[in-house]
């Protein structure tokens, strides 16, 4: 937490191009892991405007970082502030950079810090959505430990692996190689271990389905979870 605070600090008194060259030069990238740390800092404390301005870069730790601000300004607007950040990252979701879409999960996942009453209803809507991405960030963003421990929260990521789940089964076999759907196949392999583990008296039951179906896709699911240290405990 000090790492943020001391970010939070030094670019409380930086405006446009000055911050976002701060952002670059302590990106963490190229490299494995981006500066998460650096952008939490970001999303503490840019305004709504610094938060789309950012969210336009073509810089990609730049854009990373007004993303998941754009969370924390949902979560304190109202009306259609609100709306128009959600629709943004709606938007962002959908992404080819992973990076992006990553910043879209954890721009969720601070509306859920806030207010759980509105992450679940973005949640919700997206599940409607056609999009693999749209799905993977609805998964992404509502698969998270701290979340979970509301009941509500805990009852939707269930409801969002298994309706997840049954789209994948209705994919083509040529649709399920595109990267959309395998991005979204890739985060259905560690979720359902977290909303189980979350809820083991209700999601052991609806896991265990997975286990008899003859569906490929569905069977790797499986797998990949059963092998999450917090399911083994659980099995």
């Amino acid at each position: 937490m000090g790492r943020r605070e001391d970010y939070r600090g030094a670019i409380a008194g930086l405006a446009d191009e000055a911050l976002e060259a701060y952002l670059d030069e302590r990106s963490g990238l190229p490299g494995p892991r981006a500066n998460l740390e650096l952008a939490d800092a970001v999303a503490d404390v840019v305004d709504a405007a610094t938060a789309y301005r950012l969210a336009g870069s073509d810089h990609e730790f730049v854009r990373l970082c007004g993303v998941s601000a754009l969370g924390a300004v949902a979560a304190r607007e109202d009306g259609a502030a609100r709306e128009e950040a959600v629709e943004r990252l709606h938007d962002e979701a959908r992404d080819d950079r992973w990076r992006v879409r990553e910043a879209v999960a954890i721009a969720l996942q601070r509306i859920g810090d806030v207010d759980p009453a509105l992450l679940r209803a973005v949640v919700g809507a997206w599940l409607a959505d056609d999009d693999p991405l749209v799905l993977r960030a609805a998964l992404a963003g509502v698969c998270e430990p701290r979340l979970l421990r509301d009941p509500e929260t805990a009852a939707l990521a269930l409801d969002t692996c298994e309706r997840a789940t049954d789209r994948l089964c209705r994919y083509s076999p040529f649709a399920r190689r595109s990267p959309r759907v395998r991005a979204m196949r890739q985060t259905l392999g560690y979720c359902w271990s977290v909303a189980v583990a979350a809820d083991p008296d209700h999601g052991l039951e609806r896991f265990g389905r997975l286990n008899s179906s003859s569906d490929p896709d569905v069977r790797w699911v499986d797998r990949e979870n059963r092998r999450k240290q917090r399911m083994r405990r659980l099995l």
